[in-house]
């Protein structure tokens, strides 16, 4: 009897090395640096797109890749976050950090950007063999071929509770913020749903490069002559960078006659360098200083009505930054390194002082998108002393019929209005002055005296200004 004929094995698949994507790679190493060391992308990304340009790794388009996938991740991460937690058979809690990175980056490949789902899915899981192995590789692709199966308006409205069962779990999900930050920011901004969705919405737009000609060094005429610049919206010394336009590129920037400052933290300085005064305008104070930029405007201000600033700063090393800053400045200014609530100087000693308090980092959530993931309510009522103390001395420092500017880039009513009130209510000697008028052109400053300023109204960052005046 013959033996039954048997059928010839094929071959195995000889094993395939992963191939090292230059641009995931580096965009998986940021996301790494983020959630290890808790550092910013802001602070990360550049040396290491610097690197791997000085390498031959990189042109521009690979560059505009890696940072769209490092930003949209982080942007993006609560919306993404709940996708994946519907793709995975464990808590997201037990997904080790790194595979999700990956899965991140694959969700913003497949449901953010216009990469086509075959690539976006391949272009992951070579990446996952490369950081984690093949065996997580695996279930990386299962996972992202899930999320594949829909667009992201479709897993919205899969993973998002209804708006009117929950409405700030559902604009949570929906914008990628905290529940709480949702919550706080709809408290400060009033109103209904329209408006916190177009801010949120905001938050997660990628924010101009807005630079800042600085008086007496640099004009904006000169810098509206650089190919990719446009004017500032409000402030006459702000000028625009169009996308991909880098500031180091810019002569004036590189030589520190200008500067890269956004719009809204030119305001304050500008509305506190313009307030009515009583009396003499000889002695200007930032008592906030670092890094520097609203001092280096200020100091420029002050140069030009032959009056002279000190710019105080607690940390040394932030002390420098500004001294940087200022270098050049055409007229005198000192800088120090010295604690805000414990200053050297005599109490009246100031006609303009400027406090830009510390804050928990609300502020450019546009700018540094991971620092929503970071901080908890009760950050706030940690840096709540130190705000009210750091007024407190302002308004010791300013001279009776001088201006206090008390300003933070937050838009949290405990940093801002809850704050002004509560050291007024201690100095009856002390009174509000309107804002709004020194603000000439901007809409939307409410009812005052104080201003707040929005990302979606201005297109600024949330900064925040009192003018108080010191009558006695």
């Amino acid at each position: 009897m013959s033996e039954p004929s048997r059928r010839p094995r094929k071959p195995a698949k000889p094993y395939r090395r992963p191939q090292k994507d230059p641009v995931r790679f580096l965009a998986f190493e940021a996301l790494r640096a983020v959630d290890e060391r808790d550092a910013y992308a802001n602070l990360v990304l550049p040396p290491l797109l610097r690197k791997a340009r000085e390498k031959g790794d990189f042109d521009a388009r690979d560059a505009a890749l890696a940072t769209e996938l490092v930003y949209g991740t982080l942007r993006r991460q609560g919306t993404y976050d709940a996708v994946i937690a519907a793709c995975v058979d464990r808590p997201l809690r037990e997904v080790d950090p790194p595979v999700l990175d990956v899965l991140s980056l694959g969700a913003h490949q497949l449901l953010g950007m216009r990469i086509p789902t075959h690539a976006a899915v391949s272009a992951s899981v070579e990446l996952a063999r490369v950081v984690l192995g093949d065996g997580r590789a695996k279930f990386v692709n299962a996972v992202l071929r899930k999320i594949a199966q829909d667009d992201l308006a479709g897993w919205i409205e899969k993973v998002a509770p209804p708006y009117d069962e929950d409405p700030e779990d559902n604009l949570a999900v929906v914008h990628s913020h905290p529940r709480w930050v949702v919550s706080a920011l709809w408290d400060s901004l009033g109103g209904g749903r329209a408006g916190i969705e177009e801010l949120l919405a905001a938050d997660n737009e990628r924010p101009e490069v807005t630079l800042v000609a600085r008086p007496g060094r640099s004009t904006a005429e000169e810098l509206l002559r650089e190919e990719s610049a446009v004017p500032g919206r409000w402030s006459p010394y702000a000028v625009r960078l169009a996308e991909g336009g880098e500031p180091g590129a810019v002569e004036a920037v590189r030589e520190g006659r200008a500067g890269v400052q956004d719009e809204g933290s030119q305001l304050v300085a500008l509305a506190l360098a313009n307030a009515p005064l009583d009396g003499p305008d000889e002695k200007w104070l930032d008592g906030c200083a670092g890094p520097g930029g609203k001092a280096a405007l200020l100091a420029a201000l002050a140069a030009e009505r032959g009056a002279v600033l000190l710019a105080s700063e607690k940390q040394p090393h932030r002390a420098g930054l500004v001294a940087r800053a200022l270098r050049g400045n055409p007229g005198p200014y000192q800088v120090i390194a010295a604690d805000g609530t414990r200053p050297p100087w005599r109490p009246g000693s100031f006609d303009r002082v400027l406090v830009d308090v510390p804050h928990p980092g609300l502020d450019a959530l546009r700018r540094r998108p991971e620092a929503r993931w970071r901080r908890r309510p009760e950050d706030l009522e940690d840096f709540a002393p130190l705000q009210r103390a750091l007024l407190r001395t302002a308004l010791d420092s300013v001279r009776v019929g001088g201006v206090v500017g008390y300003a933070t880039c937050s838009p949290h009513l405990a940093e801002t209005r809850a704050v002004v009130a509560d050291v007024l209510k201690e100095r009856p000697e002390t009174e509000l002055v309107d804002a709004r008028p020194l603000l000439p052109g901007l809409p939307a400053l409410g009812e005052g005296p104080d201003v707040q300023l929005w990302p979606h109204l201005h297109g600024t960052d949330a900064m925040y200004l009192a003018l108080i005046r010191r009558t006695a």
